[in-house]
């Protein structure tokens, strides 16, 4: 699936949207080049799912975890990460094996760890659109 953003507002909406939808187990990667709206397209998610603590990008902490909502949401930033092994520390296969949605920034640093089976939302931006302007593709990966 493709959606075209042309506020911050639609591409929360999108994700809102999204998160409304998903089902426990459902491994989403999160794309995109710096600034393009990961934080603002999780914190979307996060509601659609029903959270409403203030949902950041955990780039110092790798995971966040969020459990008030209809699904816990494990929320990662593994932009830090050097190797992949590092997952280990804070229990990424417990969280992507279990009953909650993992939301994964940068998932494309830590592709040999992924499960077989995630989805892949990657944001572009295209200035000559617009400032705000997004491209978000939605993907099945098997």
């Amino acid at each position: 699936m493709e959606y075209n953003s042309f506020s911050p507002e639609e591409t929360y909406n999108i994700a809102r949207e999204l998160g409304e939808k998903v089902i426990p187990g459902t491994v989403i990667c999160l794309n995109g080049d710096l600034g393009v709206g990961k934080t603002l397209f999780s914190q979307g998610f996060a509601k659609g799912l029903g959270i409403e603590d203030s949902v950041n990008s955990p780039t110092f902490t790798i995971v966040q975890v969020y459990d008030e909502g209809r699904i816990p949401l494990y929320h990662f930033d593994v932009y830090r990460i050097d190797d992949p092994e590092e997952m280990d520390e804070v229990g990424f296969l417990d969280m992507i094996y279990s009953e909650g949605v993992c939301l994964i920034e940068w998932a494309n640093l830590i592709s040999d760890i992924l499960p077989e089976r995630y989805m892949t939302v990657t944001i572009e931006k295209n200035l000559e659109k617009g400032f705000d302007y997004r491209l978000i593709r939605i993907t099945e990966n098997e």
